[in-house]
């Protein structure tokens, strides 16, 4: 077995399976394994945290997103939608030898361009940037942290 690197997200268990001279990691989103890359790991960890700990509903949560980028078809790494089916959170992922940089920050606002989601989230594994996009004013906040999903929707009345 391949030593996993440490990473600045809970300790959740992933499933792993060799296959031939391959390792594939389960992928509970998308119901399958896939091939197991750096970028993976960070992102089946990431997504375990956001369904664990900060309360994301899974049912409401997309790996794996297509979309069109200017007549470029693209992939979103995670896309979280609210209860109504807007988009609320676009997460992108990079492996955790990978810096984020503002090349990073501009392929997720691309993707933001299209689908207009409130919340978006750039992570390797050790660092993670969350931003609220205020659309009202044009702008964005960094947040200190990845917000609780429960706890957004009880401080606005829904349930």
């Amino acid at each position: 077995m391949t030593v996993l690197p440490h990473l600045n997200i809970p300790d959740f268990p992933v499933k792993i399976m060799r296959v031939g001279e391959s390792l594939r990691i389960r992928d509970d989103l998308r119901g399958k394994y896939v091939a197991l890359t750096p970028e993976e790991y960070v992102r089946q960890r990431f997504t375990a945290w956001l369904t664990h700990d900060l309360h994301y509903p899974p049912s409401l949560m997309n790996n794996e997103v297509a979309l069109d980028v200017n007549g470029t078809r693209r992939r979103c790494d995670t896309v979280v939608f609210d209860r109504d089916g807007s988009h609320f959170m676009i997460v992108e992922y990079k492996a955790p030898e990978v810096r984020i940089t503002q090349d990073v920050f501009d392929q997720i606002a691309r993707y933001n361009m299209v689908l207009h989601a409130r919340y978006l989230v750039v992570s390797n594994g050790l660092q993670h940037f969350c931003c609220r996009m205020d659309y009202a004013a044009a702008t964005y906040h960094f947040l200190p942290e990845i917000p609780d999903f429960a706890m957004i929707h009880l401080s606005q009345g829904q349930s």
